[in-house]
Order: C-alpha cells, then structure tokens, then sequence
C-alpha cells in the first residue's frame, strides 16, 4: 500500500497508509519542518554512528504444534468462504508454508466477475505492496553477492540522484529508503505517476520534494524504495526487472512470477482487478505500475509465493541450496524505523524493516507482514512467524476492504489460540473504511455554496501555468467550459465552478480522493498569475505559475 489500497506515514492519508496497512499486518501476524536547513540540522543529529540496527536476542523455542497448526489448516476453506460470502470479492487464493512445507495451496472464486473463469494456485496476481518484501529479498541476494552494502550511499551507484538537502542527498543509503526513513513524505511520486510521467522523471524529481528530519520521520514512499532498488540493479549493471529474474524469481523457480507489468499482461490465467459499487463487483481499471515496479508493480501466484515463503522462513535456504545469503536477508526482518507507536503505555510498537512491517509478541516472537493493495482493484496480504516457521500469503482481486489481513489474521489466531479470538473481518472492515474515508477533502465540493461568488470570464483563467514538480498545466476554453490538463500526455480534467476563482474536478488514478480543488489567484491585470491543485498540494508543490 500502496501501496496498500487508496491507500501506507505516521499520519496517513490513504489506506496505502503505512500506518493502515502496518497496522493490519501486525494484527495479522498478531512534524513534519518546512525549513530545509532546519529539518538537516535535525536530521543529522538523529544519525547515528552505523545506520544499521543490532541483531535482537535469539528467538524462543518454537511454541506451535504440528496438530494447531493442521487444525488451522482444516479451517481455512469455511474462512475463504465466508469473506467471501460476507464481502462479495470475487477471487481469492491462499498458500500455507510450515517448517518447510506447502500445506494449504487453493484458490477460490472468479478471475474476472461475470465470467466462468475460475481462480486456482497458478493465477497470476499483481501484489501490490506485497512487492516490497519480494523486493528487499532481491537484494538482499545482491548484498550477499557484495554487489552492494545495505549502508551503501545510494549516490555510489547512481550518481545522479538527488533529495532537497545535499547532505542528506550523499548519506542516504539503500537501507534508508527501503525502511521509509530517508525524510521523503508521504507517497512522494505516486501522484506524478498518476499523472502518467514515468520512473526516470519520478526519481529525477524526488529533489523537489520537502525533507522531514533525516532517519528520524517515517512516512511510506513507493519511489524512495523503487530508487534504492534501481540503485541495486544499476550497480549489477542491468535493470531491476532482469535483476529480480536473475537472482530470485529462476532460482526458485518462480515461473508464473514477473516485475514488469507486460509479462502479467500476456497471462492466459490472470485476476482482474475489481472495485465494489453498492454490492456489485466489477471490472474497472487497469494498473499499470511498471514506474514503481520494486515497490508495487511484481505480479505472482499462490504457488510461486509459497517458493518464496519457504526461502524466507529457512534463512535464504530452498530445496538446499543458499539461494540468498543468510545474513543479509536477516538485515530485512530488523527494525529499522518505529512506524506505529503503541497507543497506551501497555500497548506494543510496530517497527518498519528492509521492506517489511516488523513487530515483537508477548512471547518475543519475531512477526513479519505486509499488505499491499491498489485502489484500482487488488489487496492482497503476507505474515510470518519465522520461529514458528510458519506463513501465509492470500491474494485477492478486490479492492482494499481488510479480505486478506482477515484471512492471515483468522489463520494465525486459530493456530495459536485454537479459534479466533475476534471476528477479523468485522473487525478490520471500520480500519479501512475509516481511513478511506480520512483521505477526502474537507470540503465538500459536491455542494456549492447556497450563494457561490460567481466566476470570471472564462478568459481569466485559460493559459500556461509553469510547475518545476508537476511539470506544464494549460488551462484552455472548450466549448464554454474550463478543461486542465496535466502530465506528459496532457489528461483532460473539466473543471466545474464551485465558488469564485474556486472550480473542482473529478481525481483518478491510484491516488484519487474524489472531488478536488483548483482556486485561482487572479492579479490586478484581471488575468490569473497562480493556480493552486489541492489534491496536489500535500507537500506544497501543487501551485502552478502563468507563463503566458
């Protein structure tokens, strides 16, 4: 989440929230300154002498039991069922690994709704976030081949990347930005990327972006974590795509499992990506996240997933072979970053790794998870209790609404404790609603003013505004209404007046929030000088100037 789903900050905005979705992945397993010198200052302060953390005491013995664990097993069927059954999302497919094993590999439902096209084990999903701890486990096997350090400086193998500070600019490491560390805010680049700019000019343009205090400020960002990875692979001297290839996805014999979204394209048996309207599901959108590949845009299936599952639960080990260096994969379940503070003095902390939400139960066992979805139409879900030996991965191609945190949560309870403890999906089913609903404007651009100002001649408004970040907006007349249109293939959005040199328009994409704001500034020569975008002002680049 986008991660996650509208969706992953400490103070989120979107289900891709970090916290959202942190927080449903630790259930499932159990200031930002203004001032760049200012926000250095900090920022270097919080450094540390290694910006690697210590390797945490050794596990407990393993508490679960062959039996729990297959009395989870014979339970999950009536699980899948009745999400189903209680949410309408039409596919699902689910794979269990214990102490080394395949236990449960199935699939459930449609690929797409209204057809007879059913979901089995080797239906290509796309991952969404899920794509994070695919990701780190890539490399993580560069690291263990000393093609690069997790502590590398990220500028050694691409010199030409850049954030707001310089100095921030050459400590910056792989580690930083794989653990949302780096000072970026909140999903910097996704709204570029919906306005259809790609990868190269999404990173270039990182540098605009405002810096919150360096290794010290955790907010979840696709495109910092996609820049380390590129990194990586620029260090090997080949793309990420072919990188992932090379170092997990042939070895383990992956074969349905890619990073370029093409190759999920020519699936015969692929999902569809749904959204629910009332209690319909249907067949919307396509996303395309090829700009964010390392950080959202790997597609797979419950079998090839449970190959990488059994890796991660036997320390970089597959079928007896070393396929990832032990060590280095060790590095990605540390906690680098305090993503979730605990909400009462008894309460626990969730922690951000090397691409994985990281948290500690009462018994000290180490959790990982992570949820990934897209509001577009995907979530999908990961936990493991690696002392345990122990995992899940569940698929779906609905949008987020909490289906496959419900399913590993369910799992992972009835292992430990016999039977749910709560209803997971009653429970989980509010979080995203509720954060859904926290990323909307606070005005309601749906319900104009009882005596709106009245507009200006069209003629005030219409011309080239000017923006270093987003690039060029041309605001024109078109048959008596307003069209703006942004990004490299000039998208078309027809702005409807709402109250003075206040218009709306309809957002779309991944980052949608419904109904935004576009408030002219009109100078003394009676022709606007500035446009502010509000749903493109998070961080305060959403002002375009008039160049004509």
């Amino acid at each position: 989440m986008e991660d996650m789903p509208r969706l992953d900050s400490a103070c989120p905005r979107s289900l891709r929230s970090a916290t959202a979705l942190g927080l449903v992945a630790v259930l499932a397993v159990g200031c930002t300154g203004s001032d760049a010198d200012d926000t250095a200052v900090a920022g270097r302060a919080a450094v540390g002498t290694s910006p690697l953390p210590t390797v945490p005491p050794a596990q407990p013995p393993a508490q679960l039991t062959r039996a729990k664990v297959e009395t989870a097993v014979s339970q999950l069927d009536g699980v899948v069922k009745d999400a189903m059954h209680r949410t309408g999302v039409p596919g699902i497919a689910v794979g269990v690994v214990y102490d080394d094993k395949v236990v449960y590999l199935k699939g459930f439902g449609l690929r797409k709704a209204g057809t007879k096209d059913g979901v089995g084990p080797d239906t290509v999903f796309q991952l969404a976030s899920v794509s994070k701890p695919v990701a780190s486990t890539v490399v993580a096997a560069a690291v263990g081949d000393k093609t690069v350090a997790w502590d590398d400086p990220v500028v050694e193998h691409s010199p030409g990347f850049k954030l707001k500070d310089p100095w921030v600019t050459s400590h910056v490491t792989l580690a930083d930005l794989f653990s949302h560390r780096s000072g970026l805010p909140d999903h910097a680049g996704d709204q570029l990327e919906d306005l259809g700019y790609d990868r190269s000019y999404i990173l270039d343009h990182l540098r605009y972006e405002p810096l919150a205090p360096f290794r010290a400020h955790y907010a979840y960002t696709n495109f910092g974590l996609t820049e380390a990875a590129v990194a990586t692979a620029r260090a090997a001297g080949t793309s990420w795509e072919k990188l992932s290839d090379e170092k997990l996805y042939r070895p383990l014999g992956m074969d349905s499992t890619s990073s370029s979204f093409a190759d999920y394209e020519k699936a015969g048996n692929k999902a569809a990506l749904h959204v629910k309207t009332g209690d319909t599901w249907s067949a919307e959108h396509v996303r395309q996240p090829d700009a964010q590949s390392p950080a959202g845009g790997a597609s797979s299936t419950a079998r090839d997933m449970t190959k990488w599952l059994r890796l991660q639960l036997a320390n970089g080990k597959f079928e007896g072979r070393q396929v990832v260096d032990a060590a280095a994969l060790d590095q990605t379940h540390l906690p680098y970053m305090l993503s979730a503070p605990p909400h009462s003095p008894a309460g626990r902390a969730g922690f951000y790794g090397l691409g994985w939400n990281v948290s500690y139960d009462d018994q000290g066992r180490l959790k990982l998870g992570h949820s990934g979805g897209f509001a577009l139409g995907a979530a999908t879900n990961v936990a493991l209790l690696p002392s345990e030996k122990l995992g899940i991965v569940v698929l779906t191609n609905g949008e987020p609404i909490g289906v496959p945190e419900a399913i590993s949560a369910t799992f992972l309870d009835t292992a430990q404790t016999g039977g749910p403890t709560v209803d997971w999906l009653k429970f989980l089913g509010p979080v995203f609603q509720q954060t859904l609903q926290g990323e909307r404007s606070k005005v309601d651009y749906s319900k104009p003013p009882a005596s709106p100002a009245p507009a200006r001649a069209n003629s005030a408004y219409t011309g080239t505004y000017a923006n270093d970040y987003y690039g060029p907006m041309t605001v024109s007349d078109q048959g008596g209404k307003l069209v703006m249109q942004l990004g490299p293939k000039k998208e078309r959005f027809v702005l409807h007046h709402y109250n003075g040199d206040t218009f709306s328009y309809s957002t779309t994409g991944e980052m949608a929030v419904g109904l935004s704001g576009v408030t002219f500034t009109v100078g003394s020569g009676g022709h606007a000088d500035k446009v502010r975008v509000e749903n493109l002002d998070t961080s305060g680049l959403g002002t375009f100037t008039r160049k004509d």
